[in-house]
């Protein structure tokens, strides 16, 4: 029995980057010996056993082979002949198939050590067209190591196009897609995930919505970079670097689709723009069964947010309903994620990236003035049923008159 260290544990250590998760491979060894060294099971389809005291994962090593549609689509081999190479090989980058012993010697045999050195993130065999999965995976790394210049090799972006066109991509479900791409959006890059999907075709698959961005001009004078498709990248990207939570870079990526439905004679202006957005937001939402936070605000952005940005102009009627529709007196947090998603798509225009946004503060401040309504005093008064609720809404729209007035002043 011999035991190796595998995978990203290898990669990011070589990185000099912080190791979190160890991944083990156990190779010449059969369940009956895992088993009395007290490793407990938990592999379903291959046999996998947690470690009897640090509880980390030691896996059998094996052999796969293609056998239906799908990231699931794989029978197993796995038995004491089968080598660490051939372990090995089944994995999708070259980066990720090294392994090393208890004294960190290196075993790489298809020169992951060699592409860590030359930033590349390159397939380690033709195999890796058999799992539609890879397509995300590698686009998600790109994202994280975009910082230290890693790109995808030609030869393996032209692989997941292959992929994308073998229509294996649509086998994926919901739940293994969203995984991906919710790591993906919290990388320190998520605007090259969207990127890489889109060099692969796999965008148009996965998010025509999307996709469907790239192309359609908008005013120059509001948005110097013109191209909407761009913009949402610049948008993404401004919302890691401000490290915004996944609720609101979901909301960044979609909050313009409905730009895609524009007329063409009406461009480069997209006039209600963010209702004609509503049903192709809701259909990415369900698409990927999005967690209900993250779907919630999406709508609520793609809705508002060219109110969050006219916030200094609107009459405290409109502004009173703006605070309705987020509930910000039982929902405070989701109306801040609501004004920060609306200050990334200000400053995701190009040269504008570090312009002040002061309708954050002003929208924070009408919330606040609005929430400072007491409603014991109506009660005390004799209001209640329906009657109370208009006599709230009445205060909370002379709370706003006043709170604007000041604003003003």
């Amino acid at each position: 029995m011999r035991i190796y260290k595998v995978g990203g544990a290898v990669r990011d250590r070589l990185l000099g980057k912080p190791v979190t998760d160890i991944d083990w491979v156990v190779v010449g060894a059969t369940t009956e010996e895992m088993l009395a060294k007290g490793f407990r099971p938990v592999g379903a389809d291959f046999p996998v056993f947690l470690h009897p005291k640090s509880g980390e994962e030691y896996a059998l090593a094996r052999t796969e082979r293609k056998s239906g549609r799908g990231y699931g689509g794989f029978t197993f081999h796995a038995s004491p002949e089968v080598t660490l190479e051939e372990d090995l090989i089944r994995r999708d980058l070259t980066i990720n198939a090294m392994a090393e012993d208890d004294q960190q010697n290196l075993t790489d045999p298809y020169h992951g050590q060699r592409d860590l050195d030359a930033r590349l993130l390159r397939h380690v065999s033709p195999a890796f067209a058999e799992d539609p999965l890879r397509v995300l995976r590698v686009a998600r790394f790109a994202a994280r190591y975009a910082e230290l210049g890693f790109t995808v090799a030609p030869e393996t972006l032209e692989l997941m196009r292959e992929l994308t066109e073998s229509g294996e991509l649509e086998a994926l479900t919901a739940e293994r897609s969203w995984k991906e791409i919710s790591r993906a959006l919290m990388e320190d890059q998520p605007q090259v995930f969207i990127q890489v999907l889109r060099d692969c075709d796999a965008l148009k698959v996965l998010m025509p919505e999307v996709d469907a961005l790239f192309g359609i001009p908008q005013p120059e004078a509001h948005h110097p970079e013109i191209d909407t498709g761009v913009h949402t990248l610049s948008v993404l990207e401004q919302a890691a670097r401000h490290q915004q939570p996944l609720t609101v870079r979901w909301a960044c990526l979609l909050h313009d689709l409905g730009k895609g439905l524009t007329p063409e004679e009406e461009w480069p202006r997209h006039i209600a723009h963010e209702h004609r957005g509503l049903k192709l937001i809701k259909a990415v939402n369900e698409r990927f069964k999005a967690p209900k936070d993250c779907q919630e605000l999406a709508l609520l952005v793609g809705q508002y947010h060219t109110h969050g940005h006219r916030a200094l102009e609107l009459k405290p009627s409109t502004l009173l309903e703006l605070l309705q529709s987020f509930d910000v007196y039982r929902r405070p947090q989701r109306f801040e994620e609501f004004i920060a998603a609306c200050e990334m798509d200000a400053r995701g225009r190009k040269g504008l990236e570090q312009r002040s946004y002061p309708q954050a503060d002003y929208l924070r401040g009408a919330a606040n003035a609005a929430r400072s309504v007491a409603v014991q005093p109506l009660l005390e008064k004799g209001f209640k049923g329906p009657a109370l609720g208009e006599a709230i809404k009445r205060e909370r729209l002379k709370a706003l008159k006043a709170y604007k007035g000041a604003a003003s002043a």
